[in-house]
């Protein structure tokens, strides 16, 4: 029988905050908070570095700084945060507010006067501390849901100004937000290690589901008797009084007969770090089903600074008895849900492990594989487990490259992997419209690339099925009621492309520059007549798109205002 130390750092992590909350917040809002997301949360390939606050479903709600600062960065994007400003604190923080619809008067004519000058709507603006002062309560922007979001709301954050790490905002607004709902608990699954250990007669996983009784007490359905060497994961959300929203939880603590195990304090990260989260979760019960188990062990190039284990989480089922796991799953507010998992010990045979791929891939090491028409090479470092790296390919004459697929099943790379593809056949004249494109079932994903001699190199960041294909075709520019351009004073297109994605656009009127705003998510991109630029009279439109192989199509109309 195994018996694991209690760390005492463990237990002195798991109750102190992560940073002093020695000063409060103001509420951005003149209205009530409610969260529709919180810090830690799992997203793809990231974690969540703020927390959202609801804006009642609309747009153009007033935006307040939330302490005395200055603007040290204003950011415009089609994507990400879209509009964003981020405030400098004399405590050391930086508190950032993104999605918003506009900003105020004197920053938006000084991000205005920027665009111009750069000739580009997306701009990321560096300033001193002598250029936006703002005090505590200055209304700084509208509130909105510009960039990648998905509905009205203002993402905030609050980072370490020196460092950059991101850290929990709810630590400043715990006393104005309401919470005694606990986390639930919608799966655990338990793993054996390849070679290693075995569950149930099988080296696959196990997945054993929760039931609920009338009092809320959860339990486990389901047999999992084991041997050797295991590990677990759990999948579960936390909750909040007042909606219905679904949260990420913030603390981990697994015990395995009384002794902590694992610990997970999603407190405080960096950018660095939040791709490790394709290590964090299972990846493969992610892409395969969209489901999030976070993983109660530590791969071994897992770099995350907030979890801790004893032997990586890994544990060793060596009598024939009955082994008690218990999870403690708590939220910022420290309501705890607690989860017994009963794993049986049975002595059964180990499956050995597979060794039948094409090459051994160690996880700390830089990594090579060749074959007919394809290299890739994965530098050191970007592998979270070493794998046993497998290959197929599948020739066909009349395609213009094999399709190569890298390993079974798909793997995250931490950063990127150099992959090159040989051309069967090689007739285009202009090589930029050539690129790897991903292959998942009957979808092809533009990944791009460039032309090499017969081969197209490029980076990827996971393992899976790749060709290279072509793009002749230029973007295509819709213009979207022509006739009422003048009476509304503002000129709209719906933007798109076939493959390898826009990639540039520009608009002139009589050869001059004009800003056209690109709304992302929407293909929109818009002109609003600006009196200070334009004059009355005839002109001009020329609005020029380019893809992402340098395929262009140009949109011409003259029109009279």
């Amino acid at each position: 029988m195994r018996y694991y130390p209690i760390l005492s750092i463990i237990c002195l992590l798991f109750t102190t905050p992560g940073f002093i909350t020695s000063q409060e917040f103001r509420n951005p809002f003149e209205f009530p908070i409610l969260l529709s997301g919180n810090f830690g949360e799992l997203r793809n390939n990231h974690f969540h570095a703020g927390i959202d606050f609801k804006t009642q479903g609309v747009e153009g709600k007033s935006v307040h700084a939330v302490e005395d600062g200055y603007i040290s960065r204003i950011s415009v994007s089609p994507w990400g945060y879209g509009n964003a400003l981020y405030i400098n604190h004399p405590n050391g923080l930086t508190t950032v507010y993104g999605h918003l619809q506009r900003f105020n008067e004197a920053i938006t004519a000084y991000v205005k006067e920027k665009q111009y000058e750069l000739e580009s709507f997306a701009v990321n603006l560096l300033l001193d501390s002598t250029q936006f002062r703002v005090k505590k309560g200055d209304i700084i922007a509208l509130g909105g849901n510009s960039g990648s979001s998905a509905g009205p709301h203002l993402h905030f954050e609050v980072r370490d100004t020196q460092s950059e790490d991101v850290m929990d905002p709810l630590d400043y607004y715990k006393d104005r937000i309401k919470d005694n709902t606990t986390p639930k608990i919608q799966g655990v699954m338990i793993y054996p290690v390849e070679g290693r250990g075995v569950i149930n007669g099988s080296n696959k996983k196990k997945e054993l589901k929760p039931v609920t009784a009338k009092n809320g007490k959860q339990t486990l359905t389901g047999k999992a008797e084991a041997w050797g060497d295991i590990a677990l994961a759990v999948k579960s959300y936390d909750y909040m009084d007042g909606t219905t929203n679904i949260y990420g939880v913030r603390k981990i603590v697994l015990e395995a007969d009384s002794q902590v195990i694992f610990k997970s304090d999603i407190n405080r990260f960096s950018f660095d770090e939040t791709r490790y989260l394709n290590s964090f979760v299972d990846y493969e019960e992610w892409k395969d089903n969209r489901s999030f188990y976070m993983k109660s062990f530590i791969e071994p190039g897992n770099r995350l600074r907030f979890i801790e284990g004893v032997n990586r989480g890994i544990f060793t089922i060596n009598e024939e008895r009955t082994y008690h796991f218990v999870y403690h799953l708590e939220d910022a507010y420290g309501n705890t849900t607690k989860l017994s998992v009963w794993i049986d010990g049975k002595k059964q045979e180990i499956p050995s492990p597979r060794t039948d791929g094409t090459q051994y891939f160690h996880w700390k090491s830089e990594n090579r594989f060749g074959a007919k028409g394809i290299r890739l090479v994965i530098p050191a470092g970007n592998l979270y487990d070493d794998v046993y790296f497998r290959y197929s390919v599948k020739e066909d004459s009349t395609t213009i490259a094999a399709t190569h697929t890298l390993h079974n099943r798909t793997i995250p790379i931490h950063k990127n992997a150099q992959l090159s593809i040989r051309l069967q056949s090689d007739t285009l004249d202009n090589k930029q419209q050539y690129g790897i494109v991903r292959k998942n079932k009957n979808k092809l994903s533009w990944v791009g690339g460039t032309y090499r001699n017969g081969w197209i190199d490029a980076d990827i960041r996971e393992l899976g099925s790749f060709t290279i294909a072509q793009d002749t075709k230029p973007p295509v520019i819709t213009p979207v009621n022509p006739d009422a351009w003048v009476g509304s004073q503002m000129i709209t297109f719906r933007i798109s492309d076939n493959l390898s994605g826009v990639q540039t656009y520009r608009g002139e009127i009589d050869g001059q520059f004009v800003l056209f705003e690109f709304d992302g998510k929407k293909g929109l991109v818009r002109y609003r007549f600006d009196k200070e630029r334009l004059s009355r009279g005839a002109h001009q439109l020329t609005f020029t798109l380019t893809d992402a192989c340098g395929n262009v199509s140009v949109y011409e109309k003259k029109f009279t205002w």
